[in-house]
């Protein structure tokens, strides 16, 4: 897995995300123990700053970017059209061996799109998982990241089925089983002895509620907006609701007129995965639509 020239390939990771650090955080300490490969790390910049992205590599130790793009937020046109410009001038560089894409972002079809139009051989972490919502913009993104890889790496029997059913039978494909709950695994007794977010909250194990709400689908209708953060409220006054709030999702509150503090929620910045994981393990009760990084089921009280 040399060069010609006796160097190294590399693999280059595309990332932009804080679930995608996740996930490669998994495959970055598996190839660290690969002599013959160099794993590059392009950052896309579609989560900047410390709380969405810093703090995950620090906490995760995983290898500092070897790139930012820093794209930032945009509309998905936007943003996705400067990725592709960036990471083509990228890869035109670097030459990589092999292109890893990780899950449904738009960081992930920029990813592949910029490495199949340069004839790159392109793997796919985390494919064939299906919401069968075509209004998702993530399920857009992980049809035809799937569609354009080389290689797809599926969690489940039931992610290969859907791969099969779409007719990709010419593709290498392989069950490898869910990075992210390897990573759940792995960083769980770390997130035990390091993090002090129960403190710092004064919550109890099994005395609340953590909740997310990021989804495009929830924030920007207005309506469903106030719906939730309502429903929220009337739990917050039998059980403590604790909601790390998305960028997004204040924006979308400030628009709304609506205070979830006031709702009687314990509002808090998004958090590193650590405190993430401590806050998952010993929660009553989590509600989220999130679509990854749930603690394993014998975490469950």
């Amino acid at each position: 897995m040399r060069r010609s020239d006796g160097s190294r390939k590399s693999v280059v990771s595309v990332v932009g995300a804080r679930p995608q650090f996740i996930k490669m955080a998994v495959v970055d300490r598996a190839l660290a123990q690969e002599q013959t490969l160099e794993h590059v790390i392009v950052h896309t910049g579609q989560h900047y700053d410390d709380n969405m992205s810093r703090t995950f590599f620090t906490e995760l130790e995983i290898s500092a970017p070897d790139a930012n793009l820093e794209v930032g937020s945009g509309s998905h046109g936007a943003q996705t059209a400067a990725m592709l410009e960036r990471l083509e001038a990228f890869f035109e560089k670097a030459d990589p061996a092999l292109v890893l894409v990780y899950g449904d972002t738009n960081s992930t079809l920029a990813g592949a799109l910029a490495a199949v139009k340069l004839h790159l051989t392109v793997a796919h972490v985390e494919s064939g998982l299906r919401s069968f919502n075509r209004a998702m913009p993530e399920e857009i993104n992980r049809v035809v990241t799937d569609h354009l890889s080389d290689v797809l790496f599926a969690p489940t029997e039931t992610a290969v089925r859907n791969l099969r059913a779409e007719g990709l039978k010419d593709r290498v494909v392989h069950r490898v089983g869910d990075v992210m709950y390897d990573a759940a695994l792995f960083y769980a007794d770390k997130a035990r002895d390091s993090s002090r977010v129960l403190e710092r909250l004064d919550l109890e194990a099994g005395g609340y509620m953590l909740a997310t709400v990021h989804r495009a689908e929830n924030t920007d209708r207005t309506e469903r907006l106030v719906s939730i953060m309502e429903d929220l409220g009337r739990v917050a006054a039998t059980l403590s609701v604790v909601v790390p709030l998305h960028p997004r999702t204040r924006v979308a509150c400030e628009q709304a007129g609506l205070d979830p503090s006031a709702m009687g929620l314990t509002v808090i910045e998004p958090l590193g995965y650590l405190d993430m994981v401590q806050l998952e393990r010993n929660a009553r009760v989590i509600a989220r639509d999130s679509g990854g990084g749930l603690p394993p089921e014998n975490w469950t009280r």
